[in-house]
């Protein structure tokens, strides 16, 4: 897949599953409140939260919608600064989709518990601009427009995409499994297909989560088959 900064920007939003959500306190303050959200992403890459109108930042994006998520590659790393990551600026509001919501528990299995509860609601961030810091010298601002996907032409895959995870998972959890051993380098037994999206798909195990991208853009269903097929040939010749 390309590595532009726009793409770069979009794989991170896309394999992370959780965030740092800046707001403005709703208190007449004023002042900057950070917190943690789970995150999940549409097609378009646009990153979705679930969250209570109990917590402080909901009651804060009510007030003033306007946010910023920093999304964290650089976990692991010897010496993180080196590493991507990403502050996107935009605004918050709340949608009301079940395809979306299904996408965000699939990624979230226990958001399921809590996700029909009266005071839970989906919103969508519609990224304005992002701030892409890759290595030291490889900044970027990147205009939203350059980092969504347009998925307006791929709508078949996203509403295929719920009956290929169930199909991958019951009927190829083998394949899925080399996708997370041999293809991530994730060791274990277990791990299940929780996406499947344009550009690849994702993969999780309890608390851990793997991303995997395709080698074309797959503009629907029998695309994304034939991507899926072609990471089982490479995990398995891989695996010798």
């Amino acid at each position: 897949m390309p590595d532009t900064p726009a793409d770069l920007s979009r794989r991170l939003i896309r394999a992370s599953d959780r965030a740092t959500l800046a707001t403005t306190l709703a208190d007449g303050s004023n002042a900057p409140y950070a917190s943690l959200v789970m995150t999940a992403c549409g097609h378009d890459a646009r990153p979705l939260l679930l969250i209570s109108d109990l917590a402080e930042h909901t009651k804060n994006l009510r007030v003033d919608p306007r946010c910023s998520l920093l999304f964290d590659g650089t976990t692991g790393l010897e010496t993180p600064l080196t590493g991507a990551r990403i502050s996107v600026q935009g605004t918050a509001r709340e949608v009301q989709d079940e395809a979306l919501l299904d996408r965000y528990c699939r990624r979230h299995p226990s958001a399921s518990g809590y996700a029909g509860f009266a005071d839970f609601h989906l919103f969508q961030v519609d990224m304005e601009r992002v701030h892409l810091v890759a290595g030291f010298g490889r900044i970027h601002w990147i205009d939203a427009r350059d980092v969504l996907l347009d998925c307006s032409s791929y709508e078949t895959l996203a509403a295929a995409e719920a009956d290929i995870i169930s199909h991958m998972n019951a009927d190829h959890s083998d394949a899925v499994g080399l996708y997370a051993n041999v293809l991530a380098g994730l060791p274990e037994a277990g791990w299940r297909l929780t996406g499947v999206d344009p550009e690849g798909c994702d993969l999780a195990l309890g608390g851990r989560t793997a991303r995997l991208d395709f080698d074309a853009i797959a503009d629907n269903a029998e695309a994304a088959r034939r991507e899926l097929v072609k990471l089982t040939r490479k995990a398995r010749q891989k695996a010798g």
